[in-house]
């Protein structure tokens, strides 16, 4: 049954341009199945999460990521009474901004916008669902419902000004109400993502042997996950030992969210979606405690594999690739593809040249970018 501060899709805000609701699904269920359809949903399989995409099979690329995220979102949401499809909405766009090479290619990018505003993932997301999807006769973008586009915009909390420009651009038009918290509904996809990335981040760096796991099993959490695998299930093999105590961490993550986000709730007794916008603090979040545990082994994946040495040294490599590529774009914008020369044409100023040669890498895959690199520059 839906909580009374849970979003109804009923009462949708509605869409920046009037279209005829379908009858069978609800706006936020159509929201979901736009985003999944998207171009820029299908290319997040081959971009970074932590290791480029070309570097191994198993690890986890941003759909993968994405896909986990919305799992995890979903079993929240529903403990806490909200609404499921939203939630997915939310958890499924919420990188759909990332560039090629992940925060490594937005940290080039960002450097190489900042004297024509900069460039941030959120803003970015929110410009391919209202702007730089054209699949629709009627309009550019997704024309997702107010809610989605919300939950993309603040899903990590009120945005504080100055806004990033393509932020800015849009809810200048479209007022997203940047000042206050987001639905939980939003809460939700934004505390899953924490959940998913602490927890592969950990697999995916022991898979890669950039730490062992007797020194993952010397964590919070992580330690207490693997000898309780080792009391009930002596003498197990090592990747099913591993594999074990990893769903249990995944689990007390989950279990923790939503025992705390029920608390909270409880305390604050929101009796609308709005009162929960206006609460001026999140609702859905972790312990304090396990935050603090969180920290801890955050920091120990900062050092141990986003600081490792064969990840830095590739994360030079592909800087290298994103700082080559704009400037070459910047000077010869006829390279980009013929579908974005009207694009091209409107870009009257350096300003204008700038955002789309950023909105261009931004849509590329890490193998595109490495192969446009290649063929235009020489390999990096």
């Amino acid at each position: 049954m839906a909580a009374p501060y849970a979003c109804n899709p009923d009462e949708s805000r509605g869409r920046l341009f009037t279209e005829e609701e379908s009858a069978f699904r609800s706006p936020f269920q159509r929201d979901r199945d736009r985003i999944i359809h998207a171009g820029a949903f299908r290319r997040l399989k081959h971009k970074t999460q932590v290791f480029v995409e070309h570097e191994g099979d198993y690890f986890r690329t941003r759909l993968t990521h994405s896909i986990e995220v919305a799992q995890v979102a979903r079993t929240i949401a529903r403990a806490l009474g909200l609404n499921e499809d939203l939630t997915e909405a939310v958890a499924l766009a919420h990188d759909l901004g990332h560039t090629p090479f992940g925060h490594t290619g937005e940290d080039a990018l960002n450097a190489l916008m900042a004297p024509y505003g900069g460039f941030d993932h959120n803003a970015q997301a929110l410009k391919i669902v209202t702007s730089l999807e054209r699949n629709y006769a009627g309009f550019d973008g997704l024309n997702l419902t107010w809610e989605t586009l919300e939950g993309i915009a603040k899903h990590n909390g009120p945005v504080p000004a100055p806004l990033p420009f393509a932020l800015a651009d849009y809810n200048a038009r479209h007022d997203l109400e940047l000042d206050t918290h987001a639905s939980g509904e939003a809460q939700v996809a934004a505390v899953s993502d924490d959940v998913a990335y602490n927890n592969h981040d950990l697999a995916d760096g022991l898979r890669a042997g950039l730490f062992t796991d007797a020194e993952a099993a010397e964590l919070p959490i992580v330690g207490a996950a693997y000898a309780e695998v080792d009391r009930d299930w002596p003498g197990l093999d090592r990747k099913r030992r591993r594999a074990e105590a990893l769903r249990r961490v995944f689990g007390v993550m989950v279990g923790d969210v939503i025992d705390t986000s029920r608390a909270r709730l409880a305390d604050a007794d929101p009796h609308s979606v709005e009162e929960l916008r206006g609460a001026g603090r999140p609702m859905v979040r972790f312990s304090d405690a396990l935050f603090t545990d969180l920290k801890e082994i955050r920091a120990f994946l900062f050092s141990r594999m986003y600081r490792a040495p064969s990840v830095v040294e590739m994360r030079s490599r592909v800087t290298r690739v994103v700082e080559e590529l704009f400037p070459l774009y910047m000077a010869r914008p006829e390279l980009l593809p013929e579908e974005w020369k009207q694009d091209v044409e409107a870009a009257r100023d350096e300003v204008a040249r700038a955002r789309l040669v950023a909105d261009y890498i931004a849509g590329m895959t890490d193998r595109f970018a490495l192969q446009q690199h290649g063929e235009l520059i020489g390999n990096a």
